[in-house]
């Protein structure tokens, strides 16, 4: 019996050893499960790559008010865990510190005054928040922030109230102040600058008035020598002189440079030839052509040739370089031709898209376009037309199509018909009129193989509008305002990855043409779709919602797409067409002193077209029929909104940041529960009410028929033993 006891104790004490050794080892070997479906609690893979590839010491100072309140006491807690995950992802470079800037009056230390001026110094300041304490409710403030201190720059985030997003917060402001740095740092090799201009086109350049021509490789080599002071000496300069026909007119298919073609000038002994100019910033598999000549063919004048601006090139040089190893990217904005405003002008009648502007700028530099002036420059990846109303010349249709055949991709918000307000002194009670809005967009969407209806989509699965008591109360179905659901999204794209829900306006619907797309091995995916309970009001449109009323028969009823990715390598709408001539401004056509221009040398033997026939490379197109999304009453400046996450993840994409996108849209309040269908409704239900219950008797009987069985054969049992 002593030996059977000892041998408890020995197997209870090697179980005790077990228990600390793994307690132990837990300690060091770090292993953690996220069952979240989006993985919400785990760093993303452009979260571990940006701690993770750091050249200089980058380091986050938190300040936060010790025990606070719920449920800001969560954030705090979820922001260690985070942190801690970029810790073990991070290399040396990476560090964080918890600053205490508890009050005296709080319980904090005699350090926490100190703290509270460098939380001060960083930008950081205390925020009011709503206490509980001794059953009242009372007002107090809290430090809730961080500062991301890397070299000189400083980055912060000064307000942290919420766990959603922290991690896309986080990342976007360590990529802010580490890219510049970091990806100039480890470029193996430079970013070339190519000068390609042809020795013919130095003979020919005093008949077209570009005497300054020859000296351009010295300028832009001062540029470029002048950028490297900033940029860490990572750009080289050279100058190439293509003479054989082949070579010109391979640089001019492959980059779109300017190819010129000019006949025999007798008086000066030139004989006919051609030739190439443009510059080329290469980087890797990536290169952008720049027009350093630019060509025009104003009425009146004829052809007139012009060498860009010193600044210009530096700017076009500084921002391509930028865009390529993905500093400070920026996203261009078409102004005019009626688009939706940016900012409040005097006298519209058009609220300005605010919360877009400052949603944008969190990720990136937002470059107004002008068609009418320097039209679409080079180095932007992603454009944006949103709303326009006015119609577009050809030659600005001729700047858009080439942008998207340079590989400049095209983010379009489109509206199918237009708003006429009711002017002032017009009789109380008139509605907005709709016409339809014909801006010349249409022609190069069709070329390209998708088309807008000229009708609004109708959603019986819409947002429902509670009136006040005043108007009597109840609810207003607004049949325009459709609810996208989850098993409308193509989740399997980047841009609609975790987004399950969201909220439309004024759509119209779109329609491909299979046939086009496949001549141009373009891919069209869907984006999302309306529900199958929608229809199309067309004629007299009037989106007054007391006045519409689903159709009678179901057979008008369907699912319509509503918004699409194109890709690959557009066809030009202008391939075969003659280059649209430029308008005239004001002071070219009577020139800048009202007198007649003196006359100039006779060009018009010279040819110069630099057209893209096909898409240099690969590029994109998102269309949406509508700009509504874009405006403040849809989205929210903050972000937290499905449809804002939409909005920048459809731009990420646009920008190749696909790991963005699904970094952001990863938060639990992107992730509603799947609507079900109205029959799997009524089974849950029934089987709530009545099967349920069911369940529980029928259980009960099994159990009374099972003691009853027992009971007949225990029974049976002692009978047949008493008679024995």
């Amino acid at each position: 019996m002593a030996v059977q006891n000892k041998s408890r104790y020995i197997k209870f004490g090697i179980y005790i050893i077990l228990i600390v050794l793994l307690n132990v080892a837990g300690l060091t070997l770090y292993l953690r499960a996220d069952l979240t479906g989006n993985r919400v609690y785990s760093l993303s893979k452009v979260s571990r790559d940006v701690v993770s590839t750091l050249k200089e010491p980058l380091t986050i100072n938190v300040f936060f008010t010790k025990n606070l309140p719920a449920p800001y006491n969560t954030v705090e807690r979820y922001l260690k865990d985070l942190l801690e995950e970029y810790a073990l992802s991070g290399n040396r470079y990476f560090n964080y510190r918890f600053y205490d800037v508890t009050s005296l009056e709080e319980g904090g230390s005699t350090r926490s005054s100190e703290n509270q001026r460098l939380a001060a110094d960083y930008g950081i300041q205390p925020v009011q928040i709503q206490a509980i304490e001794q059953d009242e409710v009372k007002i107090k403030k809290a430090y809730m922030g961080l500062a991301i201190v890397h070299g000189d720059m400083v980055e912060k985030v000064p307000t942290i109230t919420s766990a959603d997003g922290l991690e896309y917060k986080l990342t976007t402001a360590i990529m802010k102040a580490n890219n510049k740095i970091s990806a100039l740092l480890k470029l193996e090799k430079p970013v070339e600058i190519k000068l390609y201009m042809s020795p013919s086109i130095r003979e020919v350049a005093p008949y077209m008035g570009l005497n300054d021509l020859p000296e351009l490789g010295n300028g832009i080599n001062e540029i470029v020598t002048e950028l490297n002071r900033t940029m860490y000496g990572k750009l080289s300069f050279s100058t190439v002189e293509p003479s054989g026909q082949d070579e010109i007119q391979a640089l001019a298919d492959d980059h779109g440079l300017m190819h010129l073609k000019w006949p025999d000038i007798p008086q000066s002994g030139v004989k006919a030839g051609s030739g190439v100019i443009g510059l080329v910033v290469d980087h890797g598999e990536q290169s952008m052509a720049l027009p350093v000549l630019q060509v025009f063919r104003v009425p009146l004048f004829g052809t007139q040739y012009s060498l860009a601006a010193p600044e210009e090139i530096d700017e076009m040089i500084s921002e391509s370089v930028e865009s390529l190893i993905g500093i400070n990217e920026s996203i261009g904005y078409l102004t005019g031709n009626g688009t939706l405003p940016l900012y409040g002008m005097p006298g519209s009648q058009v609220e300005p898209a605010t919360s877009f502007v400052q949603l944008l700028s969190r990720s990136y530099s937002l470059k107004q376009v002008d068609l009418g002036e320097s039209g679409i420059p080079e180095g932007l990846k992603t454009v944006v037309i949103a709303g326009p109303t006015g119609g577009f010349s050809d030659y600005e249709l001729y700047q858009i199509d080439q942008a998207l055949m340079r590989g400049t991709n095209l983010a379009l918000f489109v509206d199918s018909f237009q708003e006429i307000m009711p002017q002032q002194g017009s009789p109380y009670g008139q509605m907005p009129q709709y016409v339809p809005n014909d801006t010349g967009l249409e022609k190069l969407l069709e070329h390209y193989g998708v088309r807008v209806n000229k009708s609004i989509v109708m959603d019986e699965n819409c947002f429902t509008q509670r009136s006040s008591r005043q108007y009597g109360g109840g609810e207003q179905k607004i049949y325009y305002a459709p609810i996208i659901q989850n098993r409308n999204i193509n989740g399997e794209l980047a841009a609609m990855a975790n987004i399950k829900s969201m909220v439309g306006l004024a759509m119209s619907p779109l329609e491909i043409d299979e046939k086009r797309l496949a001549e141009g091995n373009i891919s069209a995916k869907r984006l999302f779709s309306s529900s199958d309970r929608s229809w199309e009001m067309r004629d007299n449109v009037s989106l007054n919602p007391m006045f519409i009323r689903p159709p009678a028969g179901e057979h008008e009823l369907r699912s319509y797409p509503l918004a699409y990715m194109l890709e690959g390598s557009f066809p030009s709408y202008f391939a075969d067409k003659p280059v649209p001539e430029r308008p005239a401004a004001p002071d070219e056509a009577a020139g800048d002193s009202g007198e007649t221009p003196a006359p100039k040398a006779d060009l018009s033997g010279f040819e110069g077209t630099s057209t893209l026939a096909s898409s240099a490379r690969p590029g994109k197109l998102f269309l949406v029929a509508s700009s509504h999304l874009l405006r403040n009453n849809v989205l929210d400046a903050e972000g937290q909104s499905p449809n804002s996450a939409f909005i920048m993840n459809v731009l990420d994409v646009l920008n190749g940041r696909e790991d963005v996108a699904l970094m952001r849209s990863k938060v639990l309040s992107f992730n509603p529960l799947n609507d079900p269908q109205a029959q799997t409704k009524i089974f849950i239900k029934s089987l709530n009410i009545v099967g349920l219950p069911v369940l529980v008797v029928g259980f009960g009987l099994l159990v009374l028929l099972r003691r009853h069985v027992r009971k007949s054969r225990i029974e049976l049992m002692f009978s047949k033993r008493g008679e024995s």
